[in-house]
This record gives structure tokens, C-alpha cells and sequence, in this order.
């Protein structure tokens, strides 16, 4: 498989974001499923251009720490890097920041697993 490129995605909290939201809590601000989500999403994007034709990924492993809390209206930067990689198991290191100030609100890693789509879908 050829080398995964960083990715970078950027998103604005809404009122549909915070925890209230969600489920994960009673306040106005980011909830971690969300950012957990959008972190997530950073690692399809990383991994999406050198995929084969038929194949998709599945999250198998999160290990995130949700460091600092973002309002709405915040824009947060996600990124996913690849750390790590054997056959079909990919390792990504994650981050997300304010967008605004820099600060890091999140931080960790997330693994992946390539499959073949239909396969997958036919086991269940």
C-alpha cells in the first residue's frame, strides 16, 4: 500500500455537536462522541485515497484523551497521521485544536483494519 498522507479536516461546533446534544453530558460545548466522530472521520480520510476498489476500513481501537472543552461557534481542526502499519491494520495518531488559539483538545490514537465491504457486510 502506498504512504498515507497526514489529513486534516475542519469543523465548527454547533448546537447539534454539544454534549447536551448528544447524550454525553448536560452542557453547551463539544461532546466527546462528536469529537470522537470527527477524529474518526480524519483517519477515512487519511486512508481513503490508497483503499482498493471494493474496500473500506473499520475502526477496531480508540485510546483518545478529550483534554479541553470548545463552545459553540469554536472551529476545530482534526488531523490523522498514519503510525503505524501491517497489512491490513492501520495505526493513526490523532489530534484536534482550536482552530483560533492553537490549543490542543484532544489527543491519541485510532486503529483501523481494512476489509473488503461486501465480505464484511455478508458476516453479519
Amino acid at each position: 500500500m502506498p504512504q498515507l498522507e497526514p489529513a486534516t479536516l475542519t469543523y465548527v461546533v454547533t448546537d447539534d455537536d454539544t454534549a447536551a446534544a448528544v447524550g454525553s453530558g448536560s452542557l453547551p460545548v463539544l461532546g466527546t462522541p462528536r469529537l470522537l466522530a470527527w477524529l474518526e472521520a480524519a483517519t477515512c480520510a487519511c486512508l481513503a485515497p490508497v483503499l482498493p476498489d471494493g474496500s473500506t476500513s473499520v475502526g477496531t481501537r480508540v485510546q483518545v484523551e478529550h483534554l479541553a472543552a470548545s463552545p459553540v461557534g469554536a472551529e476545530v481542526e482534526v488531523s490523522a497521521s498514519s503510525a503505524y502499519e501491517d497489512g491490513r491494520l492501520h495505526r493513526f495518531t490523532v489530534s484536534a485544536r482550536d482552530a483560533a488559539s492553537g490549543k490542543v483538545l484532544a489527543a491519541g490514537e485510532i486503529t483501523r483494519v481494512v476489509v473488503d465491504a461486501e465480505r464484511f457486510m455478508s458476516r453479519l
